[in-house]
Order: structure tokens, then sequence, then C-alpha cells
């Protein structure tokens, strides 16, 4: 690995350009055009650092997917990543400061990406892809649960030798991600019956008062031990202070350790039914990514980039998170799969989101050596 860090290091000017611009790019997720030019700015990176050009999955309500393949080998390693963020265009300023970079996304994960483009053109120049074959399969609705790109990217992983995860680090730790939860996401629409609070309030049916009792039964579905959350982050009813409210909306997440505990989260949501007489509920939603366990050959998979990391000159660990990625397809399919392969930092989907820019050239070169799939390699 000696030449592939010398390299990357002497390139991490370029590499904190190539990602301060992808940065810049802003993409929320549900703002398809934005997305769409920050997938024209990521095409121009690769066709720039690695001489290939996108395969474009067209989507009418979200981004363009994007799939880029370097070289014609049989053993084909995935990088998975996405480009949308959680941050309204103008919401977060790019900065430097302190050997932090801060930015909209530059966490989760567009500096990941940038650092997988790097570590291939590392590869590439020192003529080590013989017989490999690497695809960028990038997203663009991850951070809204995946809903147009899951079948895509699962279709396009089938038969993978590995996936490549490059979704932040663990912050602090730096450690790899082996085993996340699956997730879900779910609205109850409640309808009641109008009524003016003072002269007939008798003749209403609060929706908001409905409200109150289904937040306290979705909670009531939380099991610490079993490791399962249901959060009821968005809580909404009424819209005049003197009317007996007719309408409220409840925006639920789940989180489960098991297929098992998916199965019966689901059930107790979507058979909720109202509390008081007259009211309506209409349920959608479902658990939108199955959980990443680590199977025996994804455990190999992170012994090899121990040992990787070990030739670089640093030490990594895997460890279990509660949040979802793509990497939750790929590992249900039964391919080896390790996350947590990107930059270095903190504050993901907060204000503070930032990188440690002297760690980009070792986490670049981590993933490199992963792609070699040769934890030996001197070049």
């Amino acid at each position: 690995m000696k030449n592939i860090i010398s390299f990357l290091q002497q390139h991490s000017d370029e590499i904190l350009s190539d990602i301060k611009t992808l940065v810049a790019a802003e993409s929320p997720s549900m703002n398809k055009a934005a997305v769409d030019r920050c997938g024209d700015v990521l095409r121009a990176l690769i066709a720039k650092r690695l001489g290939v050009e996108a395969e474009v999955d067209q989507q009418e309500r979200y981004g363009n997917h994007l799939k880029f393949t370097l070289g014609s080998g049989s053993e084909q390693t995935v990088v998975l990543g996405h480009f949308d963020t959680v941050w309204d265009e103008g919401e977060l300023a790019i900065r430097e400061e302190d050997g932090k970079l801060y930015g909209p996304g530059v966490l989760d994960m567009k500096a990941g990406l940038v650092q997988a483009i790097w570590a291939a053109r590392a590869l590439k120049e020192h003529n080590l892809l013989a017989g490999k074959r690497i695809v960028f399969l990038c997203g663009s609705d991850e951070e809204v649960g995946s809903p147009s790109s899951s079948d895509w990217l699962s279709q396009h992983a089938m038969g993978s030798s590995q996936v490549l995860v490059v979704e932040p680090a663990v912050a602090g730790s730096g450690a790899l991600k082996v085993a996340r939860k699956g997730t879900g996401q779910y609205q109850v629409t409640i309808t009641g019956f109008a009524a003016h609070a003072g002269n007939n309030p008798e003749e209403g049916i609060s929706a908001v008062q409905e409200m109150a009792h289904q937040v306290l039964f979705l909670h009531g579905l939380n099991d610490p031990q079993r490791g399962t959350t249901v959060n009821v982050g968005i809580a909404q009813g009424g819209n005049r202070i003197n009317v007996v409210a007719d309408k409220a909306v409840l925006g639920i997440d789940t989180r489960v350790t098991s297929e098992e505990e998916a199965q019966r989260i689901h059930t107790a949501i979507m058979q909720i039914t109202p509390c008081l007489a007259g009211i309506k509920l209409d349920i959608t939603g479902a658990q939108s990514r199955p959980p990443m366990r680590q199977s025996a050959e994804s455990l190999v998979l992170l012994q090899r980039a121990q040992a990787v990391a070990q030739q670089i000159g640093f030490s990594v660990e895997g460890q279990s998170v509660g949040g979802g990625s793509d990497g939750n397809f790929t590992a249900a399919l039964g391919i080896p799969t390790l996350d947590g392969l990107g930059a270095t930092g903190a504050g993901i989907h907060a204000r503070h989101e930032h990188i440690l820019i002297a760690d980009i050239p070792s986490r670049a070169a981590l993933v490199a050596g992963l792609m070699l799939g040769d934890a030996d390699v001197t070049g």
C-alpha cells in the first residue's frame, strides 16, 4: 500500500478541491432539478478522474441514478453511495477551519464518494485493475428511504463479490459499520369533524385529541431490549385555535434489528384503530430497509479492512449502528457488505456537519486496498 498512500497524499489538495466542488452542488432529496445538477457535477468529476461515462437511470420524481463501470474483469466490486442530502439550498455554507471542512452533505456523504473516486484513480495509475471491475452505484434518494433506487441498486449489485459502502465512519472512533437497523416510515392521517370550540364543541370530533391517543400508543411499541424504536417525529393538527380540529397527521420512523420485529411493528401500525367514535384513519407506509446483519463473509471483509488499515498505519474496528443505508439492501442479498468506509468527522444531519481533512488520504487508501481484494498488496 506504500505507493497507493503516497499517491493519495501527493494529490490531497486535488481531492479536497473535488470534495468542495461536489458539496457546492447542493442537492436536497426532493428537489429533482438540484439533485440532477449535482449528478452532472459528479459525472464530470468521474469522467475527469477515471475516464468513464455514466449509465443514467432516468427518474420522474427523484433525481436520476448514476452507474459508472471501471474495468471489465469478472470480479466485481460495487462502491455504493448517494449524492442527495438533507439540506435545503442555501441553508449551510461551505467553510474550512481548524483542519475541518464544513458544508451541506460533506460528511453524509459527498466526501466519501470523492475519496472512492480517487481510490480507484490511484489503482488505475498504478496499473492494478487487471481482471477487476469496479462499479459505482450512486443513488439520488437515499435520504428519503431510497423509494426509487432500492430495486435498481439490488439489480446492479447482484453477483458482486463485495459491496463497499462509502457512508461516513462512526463519529469519534472512525469505526466501520458492520450492522445496521432496518428502517420504516409511516404516515397516519386522522379525519374528525370540525365545530366551533365555543358555541357547539360537542358536535365536533377532535382529530388532535385522537392524535394524542395514537402518539401514546405508537411510542408504546418501543422495545429497547430488542433494539426497536418507534418515533413520532411529525405531529400536525388543526388550523384554528377556536375550531375543533378535523384533520391531523402523524409521521412515524421505525428502527428494528430483525425481520420478526419489522413484521410486528408493521402489523401493529397498519392495524391501528380509532379511539374516538366517528374518527377515520388512513395509514400508509412500510418497512423500507431490511436490517443489515453481519454475515460470516462480511466479517471476513471487515478483517481484510483491518489488515489493510494496519498496512496504511492506523487501526479500525467494526460497530453496529442504528441508522440505515443502502448497504442494508445489498447485505440482504447475501453479498459481503462493509459500511462506514467514507470520511471521518461528525455532525451528520446537523449544522456542524464536517469532515476531518487530515484523514482523507488514509481513508481513500483503505477503500483502494479493499478494491484490490488483497490486503497483502505492496504496490
